[in-house]
């Protein structure tokens, strides 16, 4: 989820006054806020354009800061006061960032619903004097516009973008819980028509510039680079130079703000003014809503209705129910949770590390299966030159055509060109040998879950890769240590644990063993940043992190299904929880083999504790073919759509050799939850006791981005802290009084439960 920062605009920005200018301003002149004061925020006249140029020092992106809201309240006067500008243009020093939204500390700092509320309004207001400002406004854009960022441009009049994959621009705040909170969900419906606004305030997806042109959301696209330049030379100071000119036309009335529009757009709107309309768009959204978040999440639900008010009851009533709505759900603790992951997400793509003493260039992966393929993929569409190795052609022919395929499929979407492409797969070589591996900087195995053969392919590696290599094993939960025994240099050996599909899951569990040199992780730690990865650190152990927790998870829903409660309904209830999916969808995901052979093992690792459901079941399955959605038949039968899973019956007929009667009674769907979510949660504290996790944000960023735990309750050590502890541990004695030490709560959540004011997050 690569989330952006959300909206609250402006919050002093309306009821500052204005200072005026005591002395006259030149033109061409560069003119500092209050003196020397100023660090955010400065500009410069260029004849009668005051080009205002926004610059955090303290950070990487543009945010509204206090500090930049402050500083833009002083700007914002002065132009406005001088009779001179005839016209503005709002642009970014950073050179990918216009502004990536507002900081979300602000929105943390307060204590009410109605502060928050206050802060959305004065954004409000102060937004509606850029829309109603007395000169014209562009606001030139490159690079990421997002949250109130885009809020702030598209209150200017005129609205300029780069053609440049930086640029993207979007309302990620659903992802955060909130809305768009300083007139998004006002302006957005009148500029881009429903339909278009819903789909971006209500997914928070990223808007090429090229798609926004045509929306409506820019009236003018630049090329990224300038006539005749090459990639980094100045494309701010070509914007800027293309945006001046605009701004001057437009003043000087030769270019109209408003563009006479077609018969096909003048005929939309006369059908989106008839009110059975837009109640028909309003219901058909509301229904899709409920069905993608089974009303998990109160956001878009809340967007819906300041939409429509809006649109119903006026542009004053539509204001109002959205900052009230913004205000109510800061202080939920669904966007509290989904905050807190997202300040984890950002921790997790940040290398702590620094640059390894060599940086890994060349790629080399062994074995060209799901896995295989997937980081093959991963890596040449991030410049690694990657060799992909396999015992047999028809792998490796696989291989190459699925790697080809998904690039082409981008293609054809216009996500990336014929030539990228192109330029992607010629970094990729197949082949069967270790040809070229002697000049390989790191090897990757995915080859199957057997410690002999692991262990065989490092030798094999090892005596032809040169001194600095580093071998990684993308194993599931085979020890590292055990495959760093066959090692000449186990210091250069580390676990890089992947998860299915590679080129869609987000997370990389790395994992150290006591021998694994801090260069190592470092250049793990940097591949995997390359790859686009979210990354988690973890001591060796059986089932590292990850694997330990699901397969709790898993083994209790198996009993479940044991006891009598059907497959259809505990995946429903999983949903109602708010997993994305129900654990036998993941299962199959993973291949039911796997899932038996990671099982088998973590249940000699750790004996009873690791009971649950009868294996035998998965076995018999594994005997019959049912290997998941490889072979499109686990425990569901798949089709091309996820609306044509159905459980498969062939599973059901098996089950009823091992069914068991239910020795405690389920009261309800959310006893059935906390059986099943209860024992991950517990794993997840007793990883980080014992030291395999480093802290509690890696612990909920690696539930929540490897097994899918819910967002909204922001991983297994935010849940705690919301939940309760102490009443965790009731519950959960209440099961270990029938199901054993499956249930007993490991020390430190039994600390937690002693002493109410302990918290995993302060």
């Amino acid at each position: 989820m690569a989330v952006s920062r959300a909206a609250c605009v402006f919050s002093k920005f309306a009821t500052s006054k204005y200072p005026l200018l005591s002395g006259h301003i030149s033109r061409n002149l560069s003119v500092s806020s209050s003196l020397a004061a100023r660090t955010h925020v400065s500009y410069e006249l260029k004849d009668d354009v005051a080009v205002i140029r926004l610059n955090d020092p303290t950070a990487k992106v543009n945010t509204l800061s206090l500090q930049m809201q402050s500083e833009l309240t002083e700007v914002m006067g002065e132009i406005w006061s001088n009779g001179g500008v005839k016209s503005a243009v709002f642009i970014s020093r950073k050179p990918g960032c216009f502004i990536a939204g507002a900081d979300i500390k602000m929105i943390q700092a307060c204590k009410s619903s109605e502060e928050v509320t206050r802060l959305s309004r004065e954004g409000q207001k102060m937004l509606e004097k850029i829309e109603k400002s007395p000169i014209p406004i562009v606001a030139a854009i490159h690079g990421s516009c997002l949250g109130g960022g885009l809020e702030l441009a598209i209150a200017c009049q005129y609205r300029i973008a780069t053609k440049s994959k930086k640029t993207v621009l979007g309302t990620p705040e659903v992802m955060l819980g909130l809305l768009p909170g300083a007139g998004g969900t006002q302006r957005l419906p009148k500029m881009v028509g429903l339909p278009g606004a819903f789909d971006m305030m209500l997914t928070g997806k990223n808007i090429r510039a090229e798609k926004a042109k045509k929306m409506g959301l820019v009236q003018q696209l630049v090329d990224p680079l300038g006539p005749g330049l090459k990639p980094g030379d100045r494309t701010i100071e070509y914007l800027e130079e293309v945006a001046v000119d605009v701004a001057k036309q437009i003043a000087n009335k030769k270019i109209p703000l408003t563009k006479e529009k077609s018969f096909m757009q003048k005929l939309q709107d006369a059908v989106m003014d008839l009110g059975p309309v837009r109640k028909k768009i309003y219901k058909t959204v509301s229904e899709r809503v409920l069905k993608e978040t089974k009303n998990i999440y109160p956001a878009p639900n809340k967007i819906i209705e300041c939409v429509q008010t809006g649109m119903e009851q006026g542009r004053e009533a539509g204001y109002l129910a959205e900052a009230e709505n913004f205000g109510k759900l800061a202080m939920t603790s669904e966007s509290k949770a989904m905050i807190g992951v997202y300040h984890g997400h950002v921790a997790c793509r940040k290398n702590q590390l620094g640059p390894p003493e060599k940086e890994v260039k060349r790629l080399a992966i062994l074995g060209a299966g799901l896995m295989g393929t997937g980081i093959a993929q991963v890596s040449i569409d991030k410049g690694f030159t990657t060799i992909l190795k396999d015992t047999t052609v028809d792998s490796l022919s696989r291989g190459h055509e699925k790697i080809y395929q998904s690039l082409d499929t981008k293609v054809k979407r216009k996500a990336m060109t014929s030539f990228e492409r192109d330029t992607m797969m010629s970094n990729l070589s197949v082949q069967t040998d270790y040809s070229g591996f002697e000049s390989a900087d790191m090897v990757i195995e995915a080859v199957f879950e057997d410690i002999n053969l692991k262990t065989k392919v490092v030798k094999e590696v090892e005596a032809i890769v040169p001194p600095h290599c580093i071998f990684a094993s993308n194993t599931s939960a085979l020890p590292i240590k055990d495959i760093a025994a066959a090692s000449q240099r186990p210091e250069k050996v580390i676990g890089m644990h992947y998860f299915s599909p590679v080129e869609k899951m987000q997370l990389l569990e790395i994992i150290i063993t006591d021998k694994t040199s801090k260069d190592t992780l470092a250049s793990a730690v940097s591949v995997g940043l390359k790859q686009g990865k979210v990354i988690i650190i973890v001591k060796d152990g059986p089932g590292f992190y990850i694997v330990r927790c699901i397969l709790n998870n898993f083994l209790e829903y198996l009993r479940l299904f044991q006891e009598g409660v059907e497959l259809k309904r505990l995946d429903a209830i999983s949903e109602s929880f708010g997993f994305h999916t129900g654990i036998s969808v993941v299962a199959d995901e993973v291949g039911i083999d796997v899932v038996l052979h990671i099982s088998e093992n973590l249940s000699k690792a750790f004996g009873p504790r690791y009971e649950g459901g009868n294996l035998e079941i998965v076995r018999t399955m594994v005997e019959k073919g049912f290997l998941g959605r490889k072979c499109e038949k686990g425990f569901s039968i798949y089709g091309t759509t996820r609306e044509e899973r159905r459980v498969n019956p062939e599973v059901e007929e098996i089950l009823k050799k091992y069914r068991v009667p239910a020795p405690l009674a389920i009261s309800s769907d959310f006893d059935i939850q906390l059986r099943m979510v209860s024992r991950c949660i517990n794993e997840s504290i007793l990883c980080l006791q014992e030291g395999v996790l480093a802290s509690p944000v890696e612990g909920d960023i690696g539930a929540v981005f490897g097994y899918g735990f819910p967002p909204s309750r922001g991983g297994p050590f935010r849940f705690v802290d919301t939940f309760g502890a102490e009443r965790l541990v009731s519950t959960m004695r209440r099961y270990e009084d029938v199901y054993g030490n499956q249930f007993t709560p490991c020390q430190l959540l039994l600390d937690h439960a002693k002493d109410p004011s302990k918290k995993f997050y302060n």
